[in-house]
């Protein structure tokens, strides 16, 4: 059975159910019939024979016996035979004078004459049927001086119970459909999903993440489990598609320095262009790839599970002095103006280097589009349990339908523009990644032409 399917399984559950109500149901009839109707219809017999056994015993044969005798032939359905003498019983003459049949054996005729009440179920030598009898001695004075017998055809037994049975055998014919009826249903509610995500699942370890399971609004567990396979599916598919769309990003990002630093390689020996230019370009090149190659180990090593943080008490406000020190230069060349609001009581705890990648990160994106003569300003506060800093510029801003995807891996907004000023466009997805790693929050608001805020926020000690 291990090896079966499940539709055999439930098959096979199904006809021990089956099987299970059939063999009850015989037993339910067979105990109605031997245990219930037949023993009532002995207790009837019994119970008229001890009464008229009780009758001869304080009247013996007078009229009143008499009387209650032919009563009870006339008003019962049994057939009641009064002998005197009970050898008469062992004879032929209850059936007909001349049978050879005895009405009850011999050893059955020894137990009445000891006195003891005689139960029996025998065929009858003519009609072709069993009969019931009940053959009951008859005391006078404490002495053994008669026997009553009283039989019926079992026959008129059986044509009440016949009823009975009929409708048990309706009644088991419409349970033994409806089970068969209903277990149909189940086997096609319950496997048919189940073979539909068999099916899903091996196109799936093909690579082909486009399949989805019809789960027809179904709202019990496996209606759940189809669309929680529909949802691993869709997210399986934009991973697949996230993978792709990374490894050709990669690819373009790694092609293009390396073209330029080949062509103007092949330049230089031809001389076209002038050596100094030459490795000046290569150079900035060199820079530009390093730092992509860079960004993408710091990218995989937070995205993984066991990146180990470094953390310890910070001075969050000296953090961020430091960072912005280092910008200050850069700046000025542009005509930038850097204002810093800190508040020194905001100590948090996380990885000093990865923190100050995240302003570096910030700061560099707010320099690099922040036209000149602008200003960017830098706040933290800290209040109640966390500490936030919001850089904020006065740059050209991002569209709003491009705020939520520039985490993303490789996502600009001005593709040409950002290559020209060297980003990698991996910066912000970097901000993202070390921020869930302190279990911080990393957040964007932006107008375009208006400029860009940047929003951390951080548990203090």
């Amino acid at each position: 059975m291990k090896k079966w399917s499940i539709q055999k399984k439930v098959w096979f559950a199904i006809m021990v159910i089956l099987l299970t109500v059939i063999i009850g149901a015989v037993v339910i009839t067979y105990f109605l019939y031997d245990k219930l109707y037949l023993d009532k219809q002995i207790d009837l017999l019994l119970m008229q024979g001890e009464e008229l056994a009780e009758v001869y015993s304080e009247h013996g044969t007078d009229s009143f016996f008499n009387e209650r005798l032919n009563w009870s032939k006339q008003s019962l359905a049994a057939n009641v035979l009064f002998t005197d003498d009970p050898m008469q019983l062992g004879s032929g003459a209850p059936f007909e004078p001349s049978s050879n049949e005895n009405l009850i054996t011999f050893e059955e005729r020894q137990q009445l004459l000891e006195g003891e009440t005689v139960v029996m179920v025998r065929s009858h030598p003519h009609f072709q049927q069993d009969i019931l009898g009940v053959a009951i001695p008859l005391f006078q004075n404490g002495h053994l001086t008669g026997s009553i017998f009283l039989s019926m055809p079992l026959s008129e037994v059986h044509e009440p119970f016949l009823q009975v049975r009929t409708v048990l055998i309706v009644s088991l014919f419409l349970v033994v459909l409806i089970i068969i009826v209903t277990g149909n249903k189940v086997i096609n509610h319950v496997v048919r999903p189940l073979n539909d995500m068999k099916e899903v699942a091996k196109t799936m370890a093909a690579g082909d993440f486009s399949k989805r399971i019809k789960d027809d609004d179904h709202g019990d567990e496996l209606g759940q489990l189809a669309k929680s396979f529909n949802i691993l599916s869709s997210s399986l598919e934009k991973v697949e598609e996230n993978r792709r769309e990374f490894l050709a990003n990669v690819s373009h990002e790694l092609r293009t320095p390396l073209s330029y630093m080949k062509g103007y390689a092949e330049a230089m020996e031809e001389g076209v262009i002038e050596q100094k230019k030459g490795l000046e370009i290569i150079q900035k090149e060199a820079n530009r790839l390093e730092r992509l190659v860079n960004d993408l180990l710091d990218l995989a090593q937070l995205e993984g599970d066991s990146y180990p943080l470094q953390c310890e008490p910070i001075a969050f406000a000296q953090l961020v002095t430091d960072v912005v020190e280092t910008f200050e230069l850069i700046a000025r060349q542009k005509n930038i103006q850097i204002n810093s609001q800190l508040d020194e009581d905001s100590i948090i705890y996380g990885d000093g280097d990865r923190l100050e990648q995240v302003i570096r990160n910030l700061l560099d994106n707010a320099i690099r589009y922040t036209p000149e003569h602008k200003a960017i300003s830098l706040t933290l506060t800290s209040k109640d349990e966390f500490s936030e800093l919001v850089i904020s510029d006065e740059g050209i801003g991002i569209p709003e339908e491009d705020i939520s995807a520039v985490t993303e891996r490789f996502y600009r907004v001005h593709k040409a523009r950002t290559r020209e000023k060297g980003g990698t466009g991996l910066g912000l997805a970097i901000v993202s990644q070390i921020m869930k790693k302190h279990g911080g929050t990393f957040e964007l608001s932006s107008k375009v032409g208006q400029g860009t805020s940047a929003r951390i926020t951080l548990k203090n000690i």
